[in-house]
C-alpha cells in the first residue's frame, strides 16, 4: 500500500476522524498527553540501566546489540504495575496508552545511545594515557602531548554541544524515509509491534492469535538465548556462536537475525548473503594470500596497515557509495516535486470496489498516515536548530581540544547531514546503526588534514562529532518508525528525544564514571579490556600519517566498490521492476565486509522460512511472519538484560563448547 493518490483527492480531517471511529476504533491523544511526568520517571530509570548495560558491553565486547525491544517492554511492565498499584490504592489513573508507552521507548533509546555515541568505550578513552601507554611510546606518531584523559566535567559539556545535532538533521527526510521509502527499521517494527500487542482490545481474534503467537517464539528465543549462554564459556571461539558453515564462515544461531530476516525484504537479506560469500568466501582469503607482499605478514587482527584496513575501507567504500547515490536521487526528486509545485501530496484513498478487510486496512494506513504527518516539525525549525546548535558547538569544541580549530567543527557539520542520510538508510535495511564506520571516516580524514601537531587528538574528537550526529539521526528516524506505526505523534516523538538525550548527556558520563573509577579500565588482563580503544588510536595516528600509510593497493580496491555501487544502484533504477528487484542492495552488501559474515546465514534462513511460508499459506504468513519475527527479536533482545548482569557479577558461564576439525592420524 503506497502513499501515492492516483485520483489527486484529498481526505479531510473530518472524513478521517469518522472514519476512523468506526472502522478501527483507535483513540489518538493530542501530543502533548503522550508525555507523561510518570513516563519521563520511568525513562530516567530505564535510561540509567540500559546506559549501564551498554557500558558494560562496550567495555568488554564492543558490541552493542538494539535494546529498543527490551525499552518497550520494560517500559510497559512499570507503568502498568504503577497504574495497577494506584488504582489499588484509590488514586484516580489517567490510562496508560500506545502512545505513552512509544514515548517512554524512545526517551529510553535517547538516552542509553549516548552511552554508544559518546565514545566511552572508543574514541574518548583512546585519547587517555594508559591506551597512550599500551600502544607503546616508541610507536611511530604516537606522541604524550596527543594524550586527554577523561575527566566528568568536559564529558558533560561535550555531549551537550554535540549530542542534539543529529536530531535536528534528517527531521525533514521524516516522511521519504518512512513513507515513500517505506524503509523496515526492523528494531523498530518489531518494537511497534510489541507495544501494539499491549495495547490491543481483547475482542479483536486476530490481535489475540498474533499477541499469543509473539509471546510463545519471545519464551522460545528467550530459553534458546539462555541455554547458548551456558555453553559460550570464557574465550571468543566458544559456543554456538562459532558453528562453522560452507567453509567460509560462522553460523551464530542468533534468533534477532532470523527475525531480522523474517522482516527485512527478501531483497536485502540475499544481498547481505551475497556481500559476506564476496568477501568472506573470496576477497579476504586472496588478499590473506598476499600477506608479506601487500601488508607485513603477522599483524594483530586489528591493525589498520593490515587485512582489518582493507576490510574498514572497502566496507566504507560501499556503503559510502550507495548512501550517496540516493541522497542525490532524494535531492534530485525533492527538487523536482517543488519545481512542479506538488510538494502537499495527498493521503492515499480507498477505491471505492474494495472488499470490507481491505478497506479497513486501507483506512488504518491512512489514519497513520494523517497521524504521522498531522503533528509535524516545520523544516525552518529543524534547519534554525542545526544551525544555532552548530555554531555554539563550534564555539565551544574548540575549547576543550585546542586542536580541533573551528573551521574544522564547522566543515564536519557541513557534510554530517550527508553521513547521517547514508547512515539511516542502512539502519532501515539492515537493522545496523555503523556510526563508529563514519567515525572512523572522520578520524582519518581530520586526522590526515591536521598532521602530526595534534592531528592525533583532533581527528578523536572529529570522530565524536561525526558518530553523535549519525548515531542520534538513525536512532530518531527508527524511533519515528515505532511511532508511526502505534499511531503515536511525530512532533511527540522528537520531543521524548530532546529529553531523552538532555538526560543521556548526564547519565551515561554519571554510569561511565562509576566503571572508570570502580574498575581498571583498559587492563588488556582484566574484564574491561575496551578493545576498541586501541584500534581507534592507532587509526588516528595512522590518519596522520596519510593515505600513503594504507595496504598496497587498498585504495584501488575501494574505488572500484565505490563505482561499483553506484553503477549497481544506477542500473536498480534504469532497468524494469521484473530485472531490478532481483539486483542486490549495496548498502546491504558492505554490512558483512566489515562486521563479519556471521548473521548473515542467519537472516537468509529467516528470508527462506518466509519465502516457502508465503507459498504454503499466503495468508497465514502476511498475518503471523511479524509476530514471530517480533518474538524472535524480543526474547533475544530480553536476555541480554540478565546476561549484562551476570557478566557484571563476574559469573560466567560454566561450559565452553568448542568446535574444531577432526583429529587425523
Amino acid at each position: 500500500m503506497g502513499t501515492e493518490n492516483p485520483m489527486n483527492l484529498e481526505i479531510t480531517e473530518a472524513l478521517l476522524s469518522n472514519e476512523s471511529e468506526k472502522n478501527i476504533e483507535i483513540e489518538i491523544p493530542p501530543w502533548k498527553d503522550q508525555i507523561t511526568i510518570r513516563g519521563l520517571v520511568v525513562s530516567a530509570l530505564l535510561g540509567t540501566l540500559f546506559c549501564v548495560i551498554t557500558h558494560k558491553l562496550n567495555l568488554t565486547v564492543g558490541i552493542i546489540p538494539s535494546l529498543n525491544v527490551a525499552a518497550g517492554l520494560l517500559g510497559f511492565f512499570f507503568v502498568k504495575s504503577w497504574t495497577t498499584f494506584s488504582s489499588k490504592l484509590g488514586f484516580h489513573v489517567t490510562p496508560f496508552t500506545r502512545q505513552e508507552n512509544t514515548v517512554i521507548q524512545t526517551c529510553v533509546v535517547a538516552c542509553y545511545g549516548l552511552a554508544f555515541s559518546g565514545g566511552f568505550g572508543s574514541y574518548m578513552i583512546a585519547m587517555d594515557e594508559k591506551t597512550y601507554k599500551l600502544i607503546g611510546a616508541d610507536y611511530p606518531g604516537n606522541r604524550i602531548e596527543d594524550v586527554k584523559n577523561p575527566a566528568l566535567g568536559w564529558m558533560i559539556g561535550f555531549m551537550f554541544v554535540v549530542s542534539f545535532l543529529g536530531l535536528f538533521s534528517l527531521v525533514p527526510l521524516r516522511k521519504v524515509m518512512v513513507l515513500d521509502y517505506k524503509l523496515t527499521y526492523p528494531s523498530g517494527t518489531a518494537t511497534a509491534m510489541l507495544i501494539n500487542s499491549f495495547h490491543t482490545n481483547s475482542g479483536a481474534e486476530l490481535a489475540g492469535k498474533q499477541v499469543h503467537c509473539l509471546g510463545k517464539y519471545l519464551s522460545l528465543s528467550f530459553c534458546w538465548s539462555c541455554f547458548k549462554w551456558f555453553f559460550s564459556g570464557v574465550g571468543d571461539s566458544c559456543g554456538f556462536d562459532n558453528f562453522p558453515s560452507l567453509g567460509m564462515f560462522y553460523f551464530d544461531f542468533s534468533p534477532t537475525y532470523v527475525g531480522c530476516g523474517l522482516i527485512c525484504p527478501h531483497i536485502v537479506n540475499c544481498s547481505v548473503l551475497l556481500g559476506a560469500i564476496i568477501s568472506w568466501g573470496f576477497l579476504w582469503p586472496f588478499i590473506a594470500a598476499h600477506a608479506g607482499d601487500w601488508y607485513p605478514d603477522g599483524l594483530g587482527s586489528s591493525d589498520f596497515k593490515g587485512l582489518y584496513g582493507y576490510k574498514v575501507f572497502v566496507a566504507i567504500s560501499l556503503i559510502l557509495g550507495d548512501g550517496l547515490y540516493n541522497l542525490i536521487k532524494i535531492v534530485a526528486l525533492t527538487v523536482k516535486e517543488f519545481c512542479n509545485k506538488r510538494t502537499k501530496e495527498s493521503l492515499p484513498i480507498i477505491s471505492e470496489n474494495q472488499d470490507g478487510e481491505t478497506s479497513k486496512l486501507l483506512m488504518e494506513q491512512k489514519v497513520k498516515d494523517e497521524t504521522f504527518l498531522k503533528d509535524g516539525i516545520p523544516t525552518w525549525f529543524a534547519a534554525s536548530g542545526y544551525v544555532g546548535l552548530a555554531a555554539i558547538s563550534t564555539a565551544t569544541i574548540p575549547m576543550i581540544f585546542p586542536p580541533m580549530k573551528w573551521y574544522f567543527v564547522l566543515g564536519s557539520y557541513v557534510i554530517a547531514p550527508a553521513l547521517a542520510f547514508c547512515n539511516s538508510y542502512g539502519t532501515g535495511l539492515t537493522d545496523w546503526n555503523l556510526a563508529s564506520t563514519y567515525g572512523k571516516i572522520g578520524i582519518f580524514v581530520f586526522a590526515s588534514v591536521i598532521g602530526g601537531n595534534g592531528g592525533v587528538i583532533a581527528g578523536l574528537a572529529a570522530c565524536g562529532v561525526m558518530m553523535s550526529i549519525v548515531s542520534t539521526a538513525a536512532d530518531l528516524m527508527q524511533d519515528f518508525k515505532t511511532g508511526y506505526l502505534t499511531f503515536s505523534s511525530a512532533k511527540s516523538m522528537f520531543v521524548s528525544q530532546l529529553v531523552g538525550t538532555a538526560m543521556g548527556c548526564v547519565i551515561a558520563p554519571l554510569t561511565f564514571w562509576l566503571f572508570w573509577t570502580a574498575f581498571d579500565i583498559g587492563d588488556p588482563n582484566g574484564p574491561y579490556k575496551a578493545p576498541y580503544a586501541i584500534i581507534f588510536r592507532e587509526m588516528a595516528i595512522l590518519g596522520v600519517e596519510g593515505f600513503s600509510e594504507l595496504p598496497k593497493h587498498c585504495l584501488a580496491i575501494c574505488c572500484v566498490f565505490f563505482v561499483s555501487a553506484l553503477i549497481i544502484n544506477l542500473l536498480k533504477d534504469v532497468t524494469p521492476t521484473k530485472i531490478s528487484q532481483f539486483i542486490p542492495i549495496p548498502m546491504a552488501m558492505a554490512i558483512p565486509f566489515y562486521i563479519g559474515a556471521y548473521f548473515a546465514i542467519d537472516m537468509f534462513v529467516g528470508t527462506v522460512i518466509l519465502f516457502v511460508w508465503e507459498r504454503l499459506n499466503p495468508k497465514e504468513a502476511e498475518d503471523y511472519s511479524g509476530a514471530v519475527a517480533s518474538g524472535l527479536i524480543c526474547g533475544d533482545g530480553i536476555w541480554t538484560i540478565p546476561s549484562a548482569i551476570l557478566s557484571i557479577f563476574r559469573i560466567n558461564p560454566p561450559i565452553c563448547m568448542y568446535f574444531g576439525p577432526s583429529l587425523t592420524s
